[in-house]
């Protein structure tokens, strides 16, 4: 099991391979349209994330797995006084991976100490204020 909390915790060499299976799954989606068969991703967004939570969610679902999860705090335990770490240790037994977005810096590294799955940092306080000078386009 291995988490993905930050990019810098990777070697060139994984990241080089993480990009060149990229670029094979564009090239050949039949060839993993049943990758994740039989596999379930939980997508735990403490906060409001469109685009991230939707990207993890239809990847997993073109690689033939299914999802799970929240898009916001207030429909988790965590309204009512649940730990973050509690209600990550929970999901992990119903998951096989979880993506993880959270306001606060740090959240995933401590969510993933309590996970029986890997764990990815969907983003947090760090690691979203590295990304604020991305120009995005706007909609009315």
């Amino acid at each position: 099991m291995k988490n993905l909390i930050d990019i810098k915790d990777l070697t060139v060499e994984e990241i080089d391979e993480l990009i060149e299976t990229a670029k094979d799954i564009i090239a050949n989606r039949e060839k993993y349209s049943e990758k994740c068969k039989g596999k379930i991703l939980a997508t735990l967004f403490f906060e409001p994330s469109t685009r991230t939570r939707l990207s993890f969610e239809s990847a997993m679902l073109s690689l033939g797995g299914q999802t799970l999860g929240f898009s916001e705090s207030s429909s988790s335990s965590t309204a009512k006084g649940e730990s973050v770490s509690d209600t990550i240790r929970t999901v992990s037994l119903y998951s096989d991976i979880i993506a993880m977005r959270h306001p606060k810096e740090g959240a995933p590294v401590v969510g993933s100490a309590s996970s029986e799955v890997p764990v990815i940092n969907a983003g947090d306080r760090r690691t979203q204020s590295s990304n604020t000078n991305i120009n995005r386009p706007t909609y009315n």
